[in-house]
């Protein structure tokens, strides 16, 4: 049903039709995705469409946090340990090859900077690459994240882990998850309900960010789990942010029912970390 016949033809207008008609399928029914439910209207196509655009610019606002935080600590951590230039060293890499890779990324990305401390770098010293605390600058969320991964020693990515509270093999597994999440809203894709090919390892403790996670099987692979991850990491990088807030708030505003479709158990509102961010919000 078209409830306002201009509304609809100027959303179709501005949007392509299988961008719009991915979401019609928990509208459908079942076995027959070109066959509404009784009762549905253009307007419910449309909440789930608007819902899932606000949920990707609060996913890449989280994740861009976590990518300048975490790239931060690793390049502190390198530099006090291994020294300013450790970064293109393969001695500290497990693979020698998959760092080759990662440089060459990086020089991609040097080659095409226009920042001044990149220029200046270059100028001044005659280096193609600056020392870590100013390469790690430039560095993308996928490179950070393979960076990370390739480190050598268990000690130094645990480092970095231990300021998050979590265990390296932890971070490890959330920054490759974290990177396939922010590729798909930086392009524009469907989040709300997608199952992920890369999931996240849930995280043993501390425990009371463990029983916050859903471990079943068919919602683990669901945005619920990256949420409880994002706002956990949220809390350690900007504690005053009212970013979880506005993420519970968002959530809020779709119908119940579309809900199990990101993977959220029939409980969540009674687990600890979303009970204390509306504990604050009512105090």
């Amino acid at each position: 049903m078209v409830d306002d016949e201009a509304f609809a033809c100027h959303c179709l207008s501005h949007l392509n039709y299988y961008r719009l008609s991915a979401y019609r399928f928990p509208l459908s029914v079942q076995g027959n995705p070109d066959q509404f439910l009784p009762g549905t209207s253009f307007s419910d196509l449309w909440i789930l469409y608007h819902f899932d655009r606000t949920l990707r610019r609060l996913i890449l606002d989280a994740c861009k946090r976590v990518e300048i935080s975490v790239r931060t600590q690793w390049a502190y951590v390198l530099a006090h340990q291994y020294g300013a230039q450790s970064y293109e060293d393969s001695q500290f890499f497990s693979n020698s090859d998959r760092l080759c890779k990662n440089l060459s990324k990086l020089d991609d990305l040097l080659q095409r900077s226009t920042e001044d401390f990149v220029l200046h770098f270059r100028r001044k010293y005659e280096m193609e690459r600056p020392p870590i605390w100013a390469v790690c600058e430039v560095l993308s969320f996928g490179l950070v994240s393979h960076f990370f991964q390739n480190l050598k020693e268990r000690s130094i990515r645990q480092k970095i882990a231990a300021v998050y509270r979590l265990d390296e093999k932890i971070l490890a597994s959330f920054l490759h998850h974290l990177t396939t999440v922010r590729n798909h809203a930086a392009h524009h894709a469907r989040i709300w309900n997608r199952k992920f090919v890369v999931k996240l390892i849930i995280p043993k403790r501390p425990f009371d960010l463990r029983i916050n996670f859903t471990a079943i099987p068919s919602n683990e692979r669901h945005i619920y789990n990256t949420l409880i991850m994002l706002i956990y990491m949220m809390q350690i990088i900007e504690p005053h942010s009212h970013w979880s807030k506005t993420v519970i708030e968002h959530i809020k505003s779709l119908p119940p029912k579309y809900l199990p479709d990101m993977g959220f158990p029939a409980n969540w509102e009674e687990r600890p970390i979303w009970r204390d961010i509306m504990d604050v919000q009512s105090n």
